[in-house]
């Protein structure tokens, strides 16, 4: 059986008359009625009984409406499934970020985005150098300042503050450290790289805090990565400044000197317009706002 001559019965028996399955078909009613009667021709059957107020089915037009509307129900249900299929956000999605960021505060909330969205498939590079979202180096990228290429859509996804951490074990055989000045007598660790300009303003504050110029305070030793400044604390190996982000989390360290505030950083959820429509890339995005609105 012919499935548009099919489609045309289903209107057909449907509206009740010629008159009004033309309307909803867009066809005149002579090329209905020759659908009709072509139909008829190659089931053998009669349809309809013609009458003069309309339209009545026959008993064989009763089973194909039957078997009709099974039919549509079933393609309808199919073309709902292929929209929604076709509007999922999918494919590969290639984001950048800091070491400590992605590792701590970023990864367990990729993990729901996935359980949310599995047809997208996610990379993750961690790396405290910017990669070049203009050469297509990444997607999309969190970073701890505002962009500087051109061409690059920007949106401050949330604070990061800086405050003092120590190990509680570390704690337990140092000096005491309730002041600023206290600082003079503890193992302190900065973040920072010599070959290059500061990775973050103020990256070394904490020799400069509340320091005697005529002795100066030096560090024990100076990570490259803000997540290793946090596993050298983690370890005990003395002081530093962290973001809230690694240090609130974890049990083993103590906020010291808790009326202190370092600098704060904007983090910033930052992408290409080349990729601005990507649904894979508008559905991170939004998941993300929502968790930080959440939080």
């Amino acid at each position: 059986m012919d499935w548009d001559k099919l489609r045309i019965f289903h209107t057909v028996a449907e509206a009740g008359s010629f008159t009004r399955a033309s309307a909803a078909l867009n066809l005149s009613q002579s090329a209905i009625s020759r659908q009709i009667g072509a139909l008829e021709a190659d089931l053998k059957v009669t349809l309809f009984h013609r009458h003069a107020r309309g339209l009545k089915l026959t008993e064989a037009g009763r089973l194909l409406l039957e078997a009709t509307r099974d039919i549509n129900v079933r393609l309808t249900a199919a073309e709902a499934k292929l929209y929604e299929s076709r509007a999922r956000p999918s494919g590969p999605l290639r984001i950048t970020t800091t070491v400590g960021f992605g590792s701590i505060w970023l990864m367990p909330r990729i993990r729901e985005f996935l359980v949310l969205y599995p047809d997208i498939e996610a990379t993750l590079v961690l790396d405290d150098r910017q990669l070049d979202l203009a050469m297509g180096e990444a997607d999309l990228a969190i970073r701890m300042a505002p962009p500087q290429q051109p061409n690059l859509i920007q949106r401050r996804l949330l604070t990061v503050r800086f405050f003092v951490y120590a190990a509680q074990s570390y704690l337990k055989k140092a000096a005491r450290l309730e002041k600023p000045e206290d600082l003079d007598n503890h193992r302190l660790i900065t973040y920072g790289d010599a070959l290059s300009r500061p990775p973050l303003p103020n990256a070394r504050w904490l020799l400069e805090l509340a320091a005697d110029p005529a002795r100066p305070r030096r560090p024990i030793i100076t990570l490259n990565t803000v997540y290793g400044v946090f596993r050298a604390v983690q370890c005990g190996l003395g002081v530093a400044a962290l973001p809230d982000y690694l240090g609130d989390p974890d049990p083993a360290l103590v906020r010291v000197l808790p009326g202190l505030e370092g600098h704060k950083v904007e983090a910033y959820f930052v992408y290409s317009k080349e990729v601005r429509n990507a649904r894979r890339l508008t559905a991170f995005r939004d998941f993300l706002v929502k968790k930080v609105a959440e939080g």
